[in-house]
């Protein structure tokens, strides 16, 4: 049996999903056309933030990410994006199946900076797979692993990504505070008798500026 071959067609936001998902659509070969009794396939994904380009404005949001771009030849490295596990049923010659993958919306993340931080265009990513391979043989099965350099790039549009967040965060997103910090910024927003949040950061920013 030959190796396994795995391609990423296209992704999409989960329009039923209960949290933030996005569906990957693999294809997934066997060159032979044996069959393939199931797959226990795991697939780490990466950003490679180095392969596109950036716009002004995305290259300033992203200098808390990378620093100065004069110094982004030595600081823009691929990102961790996630880490997922999926059961491949059985097949012969070729399938598609949908690769579900949980998104966060946390800008503490260093992947939730990333997406927050572009305006267009395409994500980079790198889908790493492996796992272990259940195929029918004679009056048995083989049991082998996926190979190492199994992988499969593809671009994640960054208008999917927000119709994927908007869906959950309409026109909002969230921060994570330290308590102290949000009982500080209560103080503030009772003393100065501000209705909401965003007026209240809207004053402190505005604040700050001068």
């Amino acid at each position: 049996m030959s190796d396994i071959r795995f391609d990423c067609r296209d992704v999409r936001a989960d329009p039923y999903a209960a949290f933030p998902t996005l569906l990957f659509r693999l294809a997934i070969t066997e060159p032979e056309g044996d069959a393939v009794h199931a797959i226990a396939l795991r697939c780490q994904i990466r950003i490679e933030p180095q392969r596109r380009r950036y716009g002004t404005g995305e290259m300033e949001l992203l200098s808390d990410l990378f620093g100065h771009p004069s110094r982004w030849g030595d600081t823009v490295k691929p990102l961790q994006f996630a880490n997922v596990s999926v059961m491949v049923p059985r097949f012969t010659g070729s399938t598609e199946i949908d690769l579900p993958v949980p998104c966060s919306y946390d800008l503490e993340v260093a992947a939730g900076k990333y997406f927050a931080s572009l305006e267009e265009g395409e994500v980079p990513l790198l889908l790493l797979f492996s796992g272990t391979v259940f195929a029918r043989a004679g009056d048995g099965f083989t049991v082998r692993q996926v190979p190492w350099n199994c992988e499969a790039r593809h671009g994640l549009p960054v208008a999917v990504w927000r119709e994927l967040i908007d869906r959950y965060f309409p026109g909002s997103g969230w921060l994570r505070l330290h308590r102290d910090t949000l009982r500080a910024l209560q103080r503030f927003k009772s003393d100065r008798a501000l209705a909401t949040w965003d007026e209240a950061m809207e004053v402190l920013l505005k604040e700050a500026r001068r």
